[in-house]
């Protein structure tokens, strides 16, 4: 689609119910909705006369998986992006991705990552009969962070974007140092920005057990001398483009197994692939159940954050070997809301 057909008064209202969904309690979202066909048609004509600029951000920090400072861009921000992504800027830019780049992604994510590590295990003990072999777990240091402006752009211009179009991409990226973490069209730029690597590691280094989750990375070989030397390749590699692995980053056995995407994953003796949560979700939703023991009969927490939050971790836990202790959980949930609880 072209500039002018992205950005008319259909195609933003569109966008404008794809920012809005999950958000309506928010402030920002009503305070736009409140005067929701007025606002769009000035957006029209601010992005038809080539007047939009993105606004200012609104920063905070979040502590899950690990501290992050988010640029929450403006809500008008979220519509123009949701109206450039969804119609453009998705197909374009993953149409090259390998199947084994699993975020942000239709139809992946977490757990189509895990249930690929699966399949990689299985496959590994099928033309191998062992569980011998080594693991090279790799982690870029502060990613979005990290990546240079100049040589994203260099990427975005070979994908053959209209000038209006490349422009507001990279007026999209020059809004900060990095790329901020509350784009959406952030995600994709991360995700494009290793792409070539994806294709550098699966076509010239012929690993075959790979996988990708944003900057958090694998590869499983039998042979620990190449092992070794795909991390001297992968490190100048990532010199070249300006980021660097951090201390996060190992060769270990493939018999320990592998923490990754919240689960800690391994191959036995006799083929068999093992799930396991990792102990920083069991030991997070432990200190939940303290606080909600005392916050809930205080007022401080409502019966249906409670159920928002343990319902999610239930899910997730699912995927591992876990019956017993999402019981357990159950229980003490059921206990602290003084009901019972559907639970399977």
């Amino acid at each position: 689609m072209t500039y002018e057909e992205i950005f008319t008064f259909p195609m933003l209202y569109k966008a404008y119910l794809a920012a809005r969904r999950g958000k309506r309690g928010k402030a920002a979202t009503a305070k736009y909705e409140a005067h929701a066909l007025e606002n769009i048609a000035n957006l029209e004509y601010i992005l038809r006369t080539q007047q939009y600029r993105p606004g200012p951000f609104q920063l905070f920090t979040v502590y899950e998986p690990k501290k992050r400072l988010v640029q929450a861009p403006a809500f008008v921000d979220k519509v123009v992006q949701h109206a450039l992504v969804d119609n453009l800027l998705y197909d374009r830019i993953t149409r090259s991705f390998i199947k084994d780049n699993y975020a942000s992604q239709k139809g992946k994510g977490t757990h189509y990552g895990l249930d690929w590590l699966k399949q990689f295990l299985t496959n590994y003990w099928n033309k191998n009969r062992t569980a011998d072999g080594w693991i090279l777990k790799c982690d870029v240091r502060k990613f979005f962070a990290s990546i240079d402006h100049d040589k994203l752009k260099a990427v975005l211009l070979k994908l053959d974007f209209e000038p209006k179009i490349y422009a507001m991409l990279c007026a999209y990226i020059d809004t900060s140092a990095g790329l901020p973490l509350g784009y959406q069209t952030s995600q994709l730029f991360a995700l494009l920005f290793l792409d070539r690597f994806d294709h550098y590691v699966k076509e010239v280094l012929h690993i075959r057990y790979y996988g990708r989750y944003m900057d958090d990375f694998f590869l499983i070989c039998p042979d620990r001398e190449y092992v070794r030397f795909c991390l001297r390749e992968i490190n100048a590699y990532m010199a070249v483009i300006g980021l660097e692995l951090n201390e996060k980053t190992h060769i270990f056995p493939l018999k320990n197994g592998i923490n990754f995407l919240g689960f800690h994953t391994y191959l036995t003796d006799t083929g068999k692939v093992i799930r396991k949560l990792r102990r920083s979700s069991v030991k997070k939703m432990r200190a939940k159940l303290r606080y909600w023991e005392k916050a809930y009969p205080a007022g401080e927490v409502t019966r249906k954050e409670i159920l928002d939050s343990w319902q999610a971790w239930n899910a997730h836990a699912a995927h591992a070997n876990t019956w017993q202790l999402r019981r357990e959980v159950w229980q003490q949930v059921q206990n602290i809301l003084k009901e019972e609880i559907k639970w399977q």
